[in-house]
């Protein structure tokens, strides 16, 4: 039934939201025929109470109790600001936590700013401690300090630990609620343990094993207590060499782990053996989206995660930074241009081709940054193997060059039947692909040396580099072969 359930959550998602969506524009129609009624105002609220609260309304709650949180997640990032606002008082008080958890971050804002200081603590204190560090940084200081004063002594040292540990590292995925039993006991003991939980934490696929300081031994999976005899001892059973991550490791490093492994679940253990906590696979996955949607984000020059109904003012903002540097580049490559006007008023085909040099360099460029990126992010290149991977991408640079180079030359030639035209704009695709490469390759690396997302700006700087590179070295060409 459960599965069935999950099935057609994910199914119907967008099913739902249109139907929330026409629930909500049949409510603002409702809304605005009787507020245009000529009845006394006590009556028209009546009337309004009766069409709205006894109708859409409650068709709306009935909806969204059944749905999952992660659902009424995406359909409140889908909705502008009002009807969100709107919808977001209908759902269940309880429910507050799990949303606020699977909503964007942009999106998340706005609801926390509807919300009062009572409503929130009730919302974090229905959450996990992993889960409430997650919200910590987007909460009032007050709230967090009610948070913690309602939280158990373990609680608030497991808080603690989670909020010491930057965004990045494995320390922030990790999760509390973990099963674990010692290696000196039997099958039927920890079966008997097992039993007295009303459920298993998430993504329980092992039992970690640890001795009375908590050091930890090894992991048992649920299969070997289910398929082995009661008598057995963990002990003789448990599985030593096992993936075990530190708090302090990189988050993408275990993301890789769980990949190449296909693990469910991975023990967290700290400089003194201590078992500290678990990662699951459902952190790790959206662990791995974000970082996605952020280099999405970083390669088009936004500065953050932008609500798509947010004011006007603030996704300007959110935009202006590569914006302006984007200006910027664009002013220099028009001067690279302005200093090779008498060149182009001597030969006009220049003007038409130039972009042509430009546009190809910057395509290739981002090509190679893509390929560097991601083979960062899989942490495939040294300092080995960086040299010979240069090589290659230039390689790759200068054939597609001469091959495409070659084909806008002879189109250049046919067009103005000029031979050397058609040799200058196939040299300067050499050199300019040749450079485009070398950005390529240069940008995401140092990025990474410095310590910073390799991703950030990446495709504007490259446009920019490629678009005056390409227009300096076609046009220089062309001064020196074909005015001279």
């Amino acid at each position: 039934m459960t599965e069935n359930r999950e099935h057609h959550y994910t199914e119907n998602v967008q099913d739902h939201l249109l139907k929330v969506q026409h629930l909500l524009e049949k409510q603002a129609l409702l809304e605005t025929v009787t507020h245009r009624q000529t009845l006394p105002r006590d009556e028209r609220h009546e009337l309004l109470d009766k069409m709205l609260h006894k109708r859409h309304l409650v068709e709306l709650r009935e909806r969204l109790d059944g749905l999952h949180s992660a659902d009424i997640a995406y359909i409140l990032e889908a909705l502008p600001i009002e009807q969100r606002l709107m919808l977001w008082d209908l759902v269940k008080a309880d429910r507050d936590g799990d949303i606020l958890i699977e909503v964007s971050d942009a999106v998340r804002e706005s609801l926390i700013a509807s919300m009062s200081r009572e409503e929130l603590r009730e919302a974090t204190e229905n959450l996990d401690t992993d889960e409430i560090a997650d919200l910590a940084p987007d909460l009032p200081q007050n709230v967090m300090r009610d948070v913690f004063k309602s939280l158990s002594i373990e609680e608030r040292e497991q808080l603690r630990a989670a909020m010491s540990y930057s965004e990045d590292s494995v320390g922030a995925l990790m999760d509390f609620n973990m099963v674990h039993v010692r290696e000196d006991v039997t099958l039927e003991v920890v079966s008997r343990y097992l039993r007295r939980f009303d459920a298993l934490p998430d993504h329980t696929d092992q039992v970690f094993v640890v001795d009375r300081d908590d050091r930890f031994k090894g992991v048992l999976p649920i299969n070997l207590i289910v398929v082995n005899e009661p008598e057995m001892e963990v002990g003789k059973l448990m599985l030593t060499d096992t993936i075990r991550l530190n708090p302090d490791d990189k988050a993408d490093q275990a993301a890789q782990s769980f990949e190449r492994y296909d693990l469910v679940s991975a023990p967290v253990v700290d400089e003194d053996g201590k078992l500290v906590g678990r990662v699951t696979v459902n952190v790790v996955l959206d662990f791995i989206r974000d970082e996605a949607e952020t280099d999405l984000l970083n390669q088009a020059g936004l500065r953050e995660e932008e609500d798509i109904f947010a004011s006007v003012w603030k996704s300007a903002q959110n935009r202006w930074t590569w914006l302006a540097l984007n200006l910027a580049t664009a002013f220099f490559a028009s001067r690279v241009i302005g200093s090779f006007e008498d060149t182009i008023e001597k030969f006009v085909a220049l003007a038409t081709l130039m972009p042509i040099v430009a546009g190809i360099a910057g395509n290739s460029a981002n090509q190679t940054t893509t390929i560097i990126i991601r083979s960062l992010a899989l942490g495939q290149i040294t300092q080995g193997n960086a040299r010979r991977l240069m090589i290659k991408e230039l390689a790759i640079s200068g054939l597609n060059g001469l091959v495409w180079g070659g084909i806008a030359g002879l189109f250049a030639y046919f067009l103005y039947h000029n031979v050397a035209l058609g040799v200058v704009m196939t040299s300067a695709m050499v050199l300019n692909l040749i450079v485009g490469a070398m950005v390529g390759l240069f940008i995401p690396l140092a990025m990474h040396k410095l310590g910073r997302d390799p991703a950030i700006g990446s495709s504007v700087m490259i446009t920019a580099i490629t678009d005056s590179g390409g227009f300096f070295i076609f046009l220089g060409l062309a001064a020196i072969f074909l005015i001279n």
